[in-house]
């Protein structure tokens, strides 16, 4: 009877020691590699979009093409400001350029912002500031300034896990840089 209590209680103690074994590598397959992070939010831009109206584009043989070398660089600062028809808007209307890149409605006049890690976009940012603009809509990520302006449909993402907020903004980080400033927000009484 000794014996057997002995057996039972090594085998216990087997089971305890491979189990704590096994911890450790389930864990360490459960943190996802820095690689394994950009290519999640290289996917996570894709499906949400963002070069739909962050990426300058040229028209292609099927239609517009985001220009490779602007890629997520926001409003070409270089473009000039086109003066959007005032009665289209008020009667409730938003307008767009063709390359989505800028929407004028009752808002006013919003420019897509330059999501590279260039210091005109987002190179100065840390990862709060960047969750706090896009989960919460505040402007640069900043308390007490305005709103993100339509057509940035931030409300959608309210609900986004810490992972995909911090997979996008490190595929974001990762990306060539491109100088452009955009133009700031025009104001409804400045149309």
């Amino acid at each position: 009877m000794k014996h057997s209590f002995v057996v039972i209680i090594l085998i216990f103690a087997l089971i305890a020691c491979n189990n704590k074994a096994d911890q450790p590598a389930e864990a360490a397959k459960a943190a996802p590699s820095k690689e394994d992070t950009v290519k999640r939010g290289e996917y996570l831009v894709q499906i949400a979009g963002c070069n739909d109206c962050h990426s300058p584009k040229k028209m292609g043989a099927h239609g517009p093409e985001v220009i490779p070398e602007l890629m997520l660089s926001g409003y070409p600062s270089d473009r000039p400001i086109a003066k959007p028809d005032k009665a289209t808007i008020s009667n409730g209307f938003a307008i767009f350029v063709p390359d989505l890149t800028s929407a004028s409605g009752p808002w006013g006049t919003s420019f897509a912002a330059n999501l590279t890690p260039d210091p005109t976009g987002i190179g100065s940012w840390d990862l709060a500031q960047f969750k706090k603009a896009f989960t919460q809509g505040k402007f640069k990520g900043q308390d007490g300034g305005r709103m993100l302006l339509p057509p940035m449909p931030w409300a959608s993402f309210t609900k986004m896990t810490n992972e995909d907020v911090e997979a996008i903004f490190a595929y974001l980080k990762s990306i060539k840089p491109v100088k452009n400033a955009v133009p700031l927000a025009i104001t409804p009484d400045k149309l």
